[in-house]
């Protein structure tokens, strides 16, 4: 079956975005589309219906294909934890934590995974449209390459080069890849585009040309910046926002050195009533404030010190001195208990770490990882809502009595006697349109929004953008 890869110049050159439009464009000629990432690096996870983790990216992709997200759309996944180490999660599990200098020696083993699930996908569809990793120009990493050249001449899948000419210098960015590309690698190349113009594209008519001309590759066209981007899910913490406008409804949250799973925030981001400031290092919390949300952590302990330097368990104590609200989602409730014990070592050194005490539970970290999708329904409001759990550790304690969700009629989650302090492992929740419209108003906010069908509606204009300036028959052509 047909299949087709989408690599970069660099990082964050917008091949997730790519790779969505394309698998929209494509579901929308009735061809049977899957999207696959050969090897992605993200702490921003999605949960699969086989019970896996996927990248988020991976999760929108099946989105704008109209399929379910599976695990072999995105077979290794590092997670991670330390500037100099991450978790490696294979087929969707959690395989071991290494070092950036031993991963090298796992990848022969991890190609076999990556083509398996390759293998799958292509028997299941017609089309497989693969996402690249980093760029293929850190020739210095090609040796056991699985995530861009390694892969597509293992797979024998065609390549198109993204270049991003909003960080500037995007023919040098061309066509030095070609330049330091081995000759094998670089016949897989078939042709390039441009992402992120702004402005009259006509103007790098001159410069098109001249790549065009340089490396012999053809090229797919030039497109525009796509600025509604910001209304689909983030997986590269790069691309958060310091803030939205919005209104009345004051919500912080704080951006933790490891921030996990940060999508939880885009719903409220695209309220009209909500003003989000993401808190970023030496900023303190604002101080009209209505919501703190302590977010997902890869690293809940060595965040929870991070979060100590900032100074922010101090704004956090005047806040609620206040009378505010805190919401701890996943390691962000972990971190509101009063300790947190990794007798293991799972998430580093092993000991205890005392927690910020605003709730009165304590978690212990635990080898097993809970993977689930879940149906819950909100205590306080009695609404339904939808989730997801990613996480290691047991959370228990007297604050657990007063729970901040019941699944299948068991408490999940906790809250203080004041019902001030929330903490929930539950990912995703403000996803549902009845959930955060219930938990908006009990802040004395509004929600005018439905999420859903927003995202929906961006992967659609974002398809459309792309059909007005490249070759999307062209390039859908290439696959073979």
């Amino acid at each position: 079956m047909p299949a087709l890869m989408i690599q970069g110049c660099g990082s964050n050159v917008g091949k997730s975005l790519l790779v969505a439009g394309l698998c929209r464009a494509a579901r929308r000629r009735g061809i049977s589309v899957a999207p696959f990432k050969p090897q992605n690096m993200s702490n921003n996870a999605a949960v699969t219906a086989d019970g896996g983790e996927i990248g988020r990216a991976q999760a929108l992709q099946a989105l704008a294909s109209g399929i379910v997200p599976h695990t072999d759309m995105n077979p290794v996944l590092l997670k991670p934890e330390t500037d100099t180490g991450a978790q490696v999660v294979v087929c969707g599990r959690r395989l071991a934590t290494v070092r950036a200098r031993d991963y090298a020696a796992l990848k022969p083993q991890l190609l076999t995974a990556v083509l398996d699930s390759f293998g799958r996908l292509r028997a299941a569809h017609d089309l497989v449209i693969v996402e690249g990793a980093g760029s293929p120009a850190e020739v210095n990493l090609r040796k056991g390459d699985i995530a861009n050249m390694g892969f597509a001449r293992a797979a024998g899948v065609p390549v198109v080069l993204a270049g991003d000419i909003d960080r500037g210098g995007v023919i040098a960015q061309v066509v030095g890849t070609q330049a330091v590309l081995d000759p094998l690698d670089a016949e897989m190349v078939e042709g390039f585009l441009i992402n992120k113009f702004r402005g009259d594209p006509t103007l790098f008519d001159d410069g098109y040309r001249l790549i065009e001309a340089r490396t012999g590759w053809r090229g797919f066209g030039v497109l525009p910046y796509f600025a509604d981007a910001a209304k689909l899910p983030a997986e590269d913490a790069l691309d958060l926002r310091s803030a939205s406008s919005g209104g009345p409804t004051r919500v912080a949250c704080l951006v933790l050195s490891r921030i996990a799973n940060f999508d939880d925030l885009d719903p409220l981001a695209q309220e009209p009533s909500v003003g989000l400031t993401m808190v970023r290092a030496g900023q303190p919390i604002p101080g009209d404030t209505d919501l703190v949300i302590l977010p997902g952590s890869k690293s809940t302990r060595g965040d929870l010190a991070f979060l100590r330097g900032q100074g922010w368990d101090v704004d956090l104590a005047a806040h609620v001195r206040r009378g505010g609200h805190v919401l701890g989602i996943c390691g962000g409730y972990q971190m509101l208990g009063r300790t947190i014990s990794d007798p293991e070592g799972i998430e580093g050194a092993a000991g205890e770490t005392p927690g910020l005490g605003l709730l009165e539970v304590d978690t212990v970290m635990t080898p097993d990882k809970r993977l689930t999708r879940t149906r819950a329904v909100h205590a306080a409001t009695g609404t339904p809502m939808e989730g997801y759990e990613i996480h290691i550790g047991r959370t228990g304690g007297r604050d657990t009595g007063r729970p901040f969700a019941h699944v299948d009629g068991k408490p999940e989650g906790a809250v203080s006697a004041d019902g001030r302090i929330s903490g929930s492992y539950l990912h995703g929740m403000f996803a549902g349109d009845a959930f955060r419209a219930a938990y908006l108003a009990a802040l004395g906010g509004t929600s005018a929004t439905s999420y859903g069908a927003g995202v929906e509606a961006t992967l659609d204009a974002l398809a459309d953008h792309m059909e007005r300036h490249l070759d999307i028959p062209g390039l859908l052509a290439l696959a073979r």
